[in-house]
């Protein structure tokens, strides 16, 4: 194993799945990086019960970056047909992953959880198993794969000051800060920022806050279901949401207006027409269509509607939801618990990946189902995002300010 072993908790955790497996360790070599950036190196002999049982230890540690010494190439079988794959076939993770095909090593595209590696023409491809196809040269065992997990950041930064935990017992004020310095910093670098949002956004009073950051340029991408979309357009026709006015009160006949949102921009036949149309006016669906920012909406089994743009096809959400999040740098998930845990399915663990939900168990499961570079904050959205609006803003103003 090569790299940041020691501060990013590795070694520790690789000697730690071979004794919990029953396997028996003795380390041939350590070197210890001197300076920061320096990496480490350790040569470790492994032994188990039988053939059998040293194979699954070595499988369980392959996640973590360890390889074997001797390099060779990758295993390849053919599908046997469409959405087929050979058995012992390799299992992704998201981190960085290489294979060595023919003496090379290449990097593998697209790289996400839970998919299959197809080797073509010299490329080497992530590949959902329902995108496999008759023919493909799979990827079999994990001889000849590297795999690169993401190491502790080098710089003191939002992510190393959140340290992938999840409580909401932080200084949430210094939090917010360090959450807005990191955003500005992504921005000003070029980075694009995603946001997956749920409908509680706008109950709970923090849409304007979230159409000023896509007015301003701080969102690059929304993923959201038709909830979201449907109150936020309820909310600036009839001034409710799920029928109750902003401060939390019913409204005679309210539970209809939803109902009406939906009628009123399938008859304009989109949500761009409702507001090339006038009917729609303000809010976060309006500022994606007046600013041209790209927004997916998968819908799911219990959509009233759904609004002419959502996409009922589930397979077709997904890839629709993969393609958008290609190149993104940091992704905001708030208040939705299926489209977060959805969107961290198709993450690479480079992208810098935070969960806000006032439900612990929300950013638990994220975590849980492997978006390990995902950090949580238990917190109410209606707070949290409009003082995260404040606090970007008050920051690019002191840097205007102060020409940086």
């Amino acid at each position: 194993m090569e790299g940041h072993l020691i501060d990013s908790l590795t070694l520790t955790k690789a000697l730690d799945k071979i004794m919990s497996m029953g396997g028996e360790f003795e380390i041939k070599k350590f070197r210890v990086g001197k300076k920061k950036h320096d990496t480490s190196y350790v040569m470790i002999a492994i032994s188990g019960e039988d053939s059998d049982h040293l194979d699954r230890i070595l499988l369980a540690l392959h996640p973590l970056g360890a390889r074997v010494i001797e390099a060779e190439d990758v295993h390849l079988e053919i599908a046997p047909q469409d959405r087929v794959v050979p058995r012992g076939f390799y299992s992704t993770t998201n981190h960085l992953t290489h294979v060595r095909h023919r003496g090379a090593w290449l990097e593998v595209e697209d790289i996400q959880m839970d998919c299959l590696i197809v080797v073509k023409d010299g490329r080497a491809v992530c590949v959902p198993i329902g995108q496999i196809e008759k023919g493909n040269a799979v990827v079999v065992g994990t001889a000849g794969v590297r795999v690169v997990p993401p190491e502790r950041p080098r710089e003191k930064t939002f992510f190393e000051f959140m340290s992938n935990e999840v409580s909401s017992e932080r200084p949430s004020g210094e939090i917010v800060k360090q959450l807005a310095e990191e955003i500005l910093a992504t921005k000003r670098a070029g980075g694009k920022i995603a946001v997956v949002g749920g409908p509680g956004i706008i109950h709970t009073g923090a849409a304007e806050a979230l159409a000023g950051l896509i007015r301003d340029g701080y969102v690059d991408l929304l993923l959201a279901g038709n909830a979201l979309a449907v109150h936020d357009i309820e909310r600036q026709l009839f001034g409710t949401s799920l029928g109750m006015d902003p401060h939390g009160n019913l409204t005679s006949a309210g539970h209809r207006n939803h109902i009406y949102a939906i009628s009123e921009v399938i008859a304009s036949g989109s949500i761009r027409q409702a507001v090339e149309d006038g009917k729609l006016k303000g809010g976060i669906m309006y500022e994606c269509i007046r600013r041209d920012i790209p927004f997916v909406l998968a819908g799911s089994i219990r959509d009233d509607g759904p609004l002419p743009d959502v996409i009922t096809d589930t397979v077709l959400a997904q890839k629709a939801m993969f393609e958008a999040l290609r190149g993104v740098d940091m992704v905001i998930m708030m208040a939705t618990m299926l489209h977060s845990i959805a969107t961290g399915n198709l993450l690479p663990s480079r992208v810098k990946t935070i969960c806000v939900d006032i439900n612990p168990s929300t950013v638990t499961k994220l975590m849980d189902r492997g978006t390990a570079q995902a950090i949580g904050l238990v917190t109410d959205i209606g707070i949290f995002l409009p003082r995260l609006a404040e606090e970007i803003s008050c920051l690019a103003g002191e840097a205007d300010a102060s020409g940086a």
